[in-house]
């Protein structure tokens, strides 16, 4: 009997409060969570604006610490310098010093990450293909669209080969094409057995490339699992016929089995990850 993995991410009981200046209110912004990524897989977490999100994230990353409860990077604690080593990191907004050349931003990167300069060089080449970034290595990024600069953001966060990718909004601001590419490279980190966290409110992308997703809401969780799962309408069954003639339409299922048609799928018929985040969170707020 094979062991079971240690999980690319584990979140157990998270609960984070914000303390409230000059005795104002506190601020509960996540509250109990918990959950599970496995190693490769792709795991997407949405809620509205001010959910509990990002402040999830950065417990994760180990840049706050949680108020109760415990997140762990591949069996190691968040809090431990230790767990960040085998992370790449993609926030909403990053940074980045519009003077340097993509290459010259990826060198930078590398050897903060203590990737040493033979390895560093080959890595470069390796990432820069990946994220079909060639043709403008040696230019500045000040001339860079916002769909370049979020895939150069994209292999900073893989420059020191990490097995967990967290993405904050990878797409935002990207035009179709842009996003389309991003899209392409987060399935390609799946092929890779690289895990990923995103966190987008482009629920179409999420449904198109996540293996599970949890919806966050007032800092809970509302509904977690495989996306398939969740996606499911439970009350419905379809069945797609092949050749059907219209007198075997009308008589459907009890007829189906002796006649010439074939049954090509059959199942229960899916709604969107758009309806099905709408139902989850409306009529929520107190």
């Amino acid at each position: 009997m094979s062991e079971k993995k240690t999980a690319a991410v584990s979140i157990d009981g998270l609960t984070k409060v914000f303390r409230g200046a000059l005795a104002r209110e506190s601020v509960v912004a996540v509250k109990e969570l918990s959950l599970e990524v496995a190693p490769g897989e792709v795991y997407g977490l949405i809620g509205p604006n001010g959910s509990g999100k990002s402040t999830t994230m950065k417990v994760l990353l180990g840049l706050i610490r949680p108020s109760a409860g415990r997140t762990a990077i591949f069996g190691v604690d968040s809090t431990r310098v230790e767990s960040r080593r085998q992370v790449g990191f993609l926030p909403e907004n990053p940074y980045f010093y519009r003077h340097l050349t993509g290459r010259e931003t990826l060198q930078f990167y590398g050897r903060l990450c203590g990737v040493g300069r033979g390895a560093l060089r080959a890595r470069i080449d390796e990432l820069l293909e990946l994220v079909e970034l060639g043709h403008a290595a040696r230019r500045p990024l000040r001339g860079y669209s916002k769909g370049m600069l979020q895939r150069i953001g994209l292999a900073q966060a893989l420059v020191q080969e990490p097995r967990l990718v967290v993405l904050d909004e990878p797409t935002a601001g990207v035009d179709p094409a842009g996003s389309r590419k991003i899209r392409d490279l987060i399935l390609e980190l799946k092929q890779r057995g690289i895990a990923v966290v995103l966190s987008s409110h482009l629920l179409e992308q999420v449904q198109e490339v996540c293996d599970r997703v949890g919806i966050i809401f007032n800092g809970s969780m509302v509904q977690e699992g495989r996306l398939e799962d969740l996606i499911s309408i439970e009350n419905q069954t379809e069945i797609i016929l092949k050749n059907a003639s219209a007198d075997l339409l009308e008589r459907i299922r009890d007829l189906a089995e002796g006649a010439d048609a074939e049954f090509v799928k059959m199942g229960q018929p899916r709604t969107t990850l758009e309806s099905l985040f709408l139902r989850e969170t409306e009529g929520r707020e107190e």
